[in-house]
Parts: structure tokens; C-alpha cells; sequence
């Protein structure tokens, strides 16, 4: 991935492990400047974990960057690799929960906060709840996981990659590949045989990296290719989340995008995005009076360097505000 439109790599100043209840510890990291601007970096998946490179979207002078790995992921513990985590308490209004937490740790009272895909929801059910904690947002790839969302992620998309699904639907018992496909993998990966998880696993990264593979800046196996622990943390966490429709109200975060009003946001979508089109970012951008929707014509749900370079812009300009 070309990364020439950001700035250099920088490294954390700091760095702890916040213990959150429930017998979760939440790793997080600032770097840039330690009297800057602050802003918070909510990351994708669910279950992805943070990535060093999302740094280099912040002008290092300017910004205090916090990046956080959500409940179950990254370098946070327990690990949702791991079978004997409890996946109970590991839900949307736990990590938002987990959000203001580490905001009072950090003495921090209001930030931006940038994310992209499942973290565009999470930032945005995060906004409506705390307005008054959010200084400006930027997304890129917007989702609000509507389970018409989730449905066309692992159902409708089909269309373009036929072949690619019916191996993904295939992946599960005969009896559930005419119901919730999502829910039936969910399943698979609580079964009490490592080898059943493990296949699950395969599959659904094998169907994640396909419908990403005819973008424009697509790269081989972005989901398979990731170390064994992440895939198996990933798939676990992405399943349960979007089993329950990230326990939020199919539409809520549209609906409620009226309390973000005063808020600036700059919401960046590639035209290519097939895993999650365009749609939601202009419905969003309807009910968000105070937001700009900037359509990347080069990009999908991966980006591209011009879609890079708008989400870098938009942190450049709310950097002095």
C-alpha cells in the first residue's frame, strides 16, 4: 500500500494497559505531541486491533494520536483468540463504555476521532452518545452495520463473486446455508473442536479477501494473510458483533445523526466499495447537516493514495481548531 501522501512514522511517547471491569484490560498508545490536539483512533473489524501505520494520517506536531485496541484484540487480554474468553461482555456498549474510560484516564475532554468501516460505526455510536465529548470526526469507508448492511456484505455482494460465496456458504452445516449466515459461522467458531474453528476461520477470510480483490488498490489476502492469533480473534469478535447487529437498532445511527449537529465531520468513501457501498455515507451525509462527503473516484473499501490524501487533509485542517 502506497502510504507517500502521509506523514513519517513516529512512535509511542506512551503507553499502558486500562483495565476496564469485567476481567478486560484495554491495551492503548499516544504518540505525536503530548500537549496537542487530541484525537482517538477507532479502529475496524470488529476485531482487527490497531495498526502502527494509522499513525502517519496526524501531523506529529499537532496532534496527541491515542489509539486503542478494542476488547479482545490486539494487545489487549484476554484474547478472543483464545476459546476460554468470555465473549459476553464484549459488545458495542462496552466498547463505548471502554471509549470514556480512556478518556477520563487520559484527562482528555473533548477529541476528534478518526476511524474507517466497522470503526466509522463505532465512532459514530460513540458521537451520539458523548456529542459533548467530540471535538470534530473523520471517517473513511462509512458503515453503521444495519443488518440490510451486514446482509449484503455476506449475501448480496454474491452477485459479483459467485463462485467465492457458495465456497463462504458452503463453510457451513447444509441445514443453515439458506438461513443467517453470519450467525451459522458465529456458531462454528464456539464449537468445541479446534479443527472446526480453524476451517471457519479459512473461510470467512477466504470470502472477506474476495470481495476486496477487484479494487482498484487491492493487495493479496489481506484477511487470510494476517498472523494466525488475529485471524482467529478477528473472525471470532466479527461474527459475534454482526450475529447481534452490533446490539444496536437497525437505523439508529442514521436516525440519530441529529445529535451530531454542531459537529464537524468529513466522511471519505471510496466509489468502488463493494463491502460497503456508497449509500450509506450519502444517507449519512443527508442526516448530518455538519458533515462533508468527499467521494474517492480511485478507491474501495481498501483506499487509494487520493483517498488517503483527503482523510490526511481533513485531519490537517481540524489540527488547528
Amino acid at each position: 500500500m502506497a502510504t507517500d501522501a502521509l506523514y513519517p512514522p513516529t512512535e509511542p511517547y506512551d503507553e499502558g494497559m486500562l483495565d476496564v471491569g469485567d476481567g478486560n484490560l484495554v491495551h492503548w498508545e499516544a504518540s505525536g505531541r503530548p500537549d496537542g490536539k487530541p484525537a482517538l483512533v477507532v479502529h475496524g473489524g470488529p476485531g482487527s486491533g490497531c495498526s502502527p501505520g494509522v499513525r502517519r494520517f496526524f501531523d506529529p506536531g499537532r496532534y496527541r494520536v491515542v489509539l486503542f485496541d478494542q476488547r479482545g484484540c490486539g494487545r489487549s487480554t484476554p484474547h478472543a483468540a483464545d476459546p476460554a474468553t468470555d465473549m459476553r461482555h464484549n459488545t458495542t456498549h462496552h466498547l463505548i463504555a471502554d471509549m470514556e474510560r480512556l478518556r477520563e484516564h487520559l484527562g482528555i475532554d473533548r477529541w476528534t476521532l478518526f476511524g474507517g468501516s466497522w470503526g466509522s460505526t463505532l465512532v459514530l455510536a460513540y458521537a451520539e452518545r458523548h456529542p459533548e465529548r467530540v471535538a470534530e470526526i473523520v471517517i473513511t469507508g462509512v458503515t453503521t452495520t444495519r443488518r440490510s448492511e451486514i446482509d449484503w456484505l455476506y449475501r448480496g455482494a454474491a452477485r459479483f463473486f459467485p463462485e467465492q460465496w457458495e465456497r463462504f456458504r458452503d463453510g457451513v452445516p447444509a441445514a443453515d446455508r439458506d438461513g443467517d449466515l453470519v450467525a451459522a459461522y458465529a456458531r462454528l467458531m464456539e464449537h468445541p473442536d479446534a479443527a472446526v474453528r480453524e476451517r471457519a476461520v479459512r473461510d470467512w477470510c477466504a470470502w472477506e479477501d474476495a470481495v476486496v480483490s477487484a479494487e482498484p488498490d487491492a493487495v493479496p489476502a489481506p484477511y487470510s494473510g494476517r498472523p494466525s492469533r488475529a485471524r482467529r480473534g478477528f473472525v471470532r469478535i466479527v461474527t459475534h458483533y454482526f450475529a447481534h447487529g452490533a446490539w444496536l437498532e437497525e437505523g439508529a445511527l442514521l436516525r440519530d445523526a441529529v445529535r451530531l449537529a454542531g459537529i464537524p465531520g468529513v466522511l471519505v468513501h471510496g466509489r468502488f466499495d463493494v463491502a460497503g457501498p456508497l449509500g450509506t455515507a450519502w444517507e449519512l451525509a443527508r442526516a448530518w447537516p455538519d458533515a462533508r462527503l468527499v467521494v474517492v473516484p480511485d478507491a474501495g473499501h481498501l483506499g487509494s493514495e487520493t483517498f488517503r490524501s483527503e482523510a490526511r487533509a481533513a485531519l490537517d485542517r481540524f489540527a488547528s481548531g
